[in-house]
C-alpha cells in the first residue's frame, strides 16, 4: 500500500493499525515502532489518534519511520488533516458522506480506504466509489471483531470477484495466515503485535505466516 492506488498483489502483505494514540504515549509507541519496520515488512500502517491529541506532533517521528521503510501511513478520519500532515492516505468508515468527501479531496494523489462496511452490498459500494481498499472485519464502534470462520469466506468471495485490495483484520498468527490463504491482499494486525512481550518477534511470525500462504481457490 506504498503506492496511491495499490495492485493486487499475489502475496499477502502486512498491515498495521496501532493503538489510539496520545501526547503521553507517542513518544515510546514510536521507539517501538520503528524497530518493529525494521524486524519485518509492512506496506502500510493505519493511525489511530486519541480525541484532541496532537496530531502533528505524534505523526511526526512515525511519518518519518515509515517514509525510511516504505511504508505508506494512513490517519483515521479526517482527510483534510491527512493531507495537511503528509499522510499517504486515509481510513473512513462506512460508505457515506465521510467516503465521498475523502474520495473528492484526496484522490488520486493519495489513498483512501473504507472500513465498517457490515454488509456485502457496503464492501460493493465502497469499491464501486473508488475507494483503494476495503477492510473487513475489524472492531469498530460497539462491534467486536468478526469470527473467523466467516470473515475467511467473506475475504475468498471479495477476492475471487473483485479487483479492490481486501484487507482482512487478523487477531492472531493462525487467523493471518488462514486469511492470506483465503485471498486477503493484507492483514491488518493491532494487539497481535503491540501487546506481545516481543513486538518485533510477533511480526516476524506474522510475516513468515502471510508471506509463506498459498492463496487457497477451488
Amino acid at each position: 500500500m506504498a503506492r496511491v492506488t495499490p495492485p493486487h498483489q499475489p502475496a499477502c502483505s502486512i498491515y498495521l493499525v496501532t493503538p489510539p494514540l496520545s501526547a503521553a504515549v507517542a513518544p515510546a509507541f514510536a521507539e517501538v515502532f520503528v524497530r518493529v519496520l525494521a524486524a519485518a515488512p509492512a506496506r502500510s500502517v493505519r493511525v489511530r489518534l486519541q480525541p484532541n491529541a496532537d496530531a502533528k506532533a505524534i505523526l511526526a517521528p512515525l511519518l518519518k519511520a515509515a517514509a525510511a521503510a516504505d511504508c505508506a501511513l494512513i490517519l483515521d478520519g479526517d482527510p483534510r488533516r491527512a493531507a495537511r500532515l503528509g499522510a499517504d492516505g486515509v481510513h473512513v468508515e462506512g460508505t457515506g458522506e465521510a467516503l465521498d468527501e475523502a474520495l473528492d479531496s484526496l484522490k488520486p494523489e493519495r489513498i483512501v480506504g473504507v472500513g465498517g462496511l457490515k454488509l456485502r452490498d457496503d464492501a460493493m459500494t465502497a469499491g464501486e466509489k473508488g475507494a483503494d481498499y476495503v477492510m473487513f472485519g475489524e472492531p469498530w464502534g460497539d462491534r467486536p471483531a468478526a469470527a473467523l470462520d466467516p470473515l475467511v469466506e467473506r475475504v475468498g468471495w471479495w477476492a475471487e470477484i473483485f479487483e479492490t485490495p481486501c484487507v482482512a483484520y487478523a487477531e492472531s498468527v493462525e487467523a493471518a495466515r488462514r486469511l492470506a490463504e483465503a485471498g486477503a491482499d493484507f492483514v491488518a494486525v493491532d494487539r497481535a503485535v503491540w501487546d506481545a512481550p516481543q513486538p518485533t518477534d510477533a511480526i516476524r511470525a506474522l510475516h513468515e505466516a502471510v508471506a509463506g500462504a498459498t492463496v487457497d481457490r477451488p
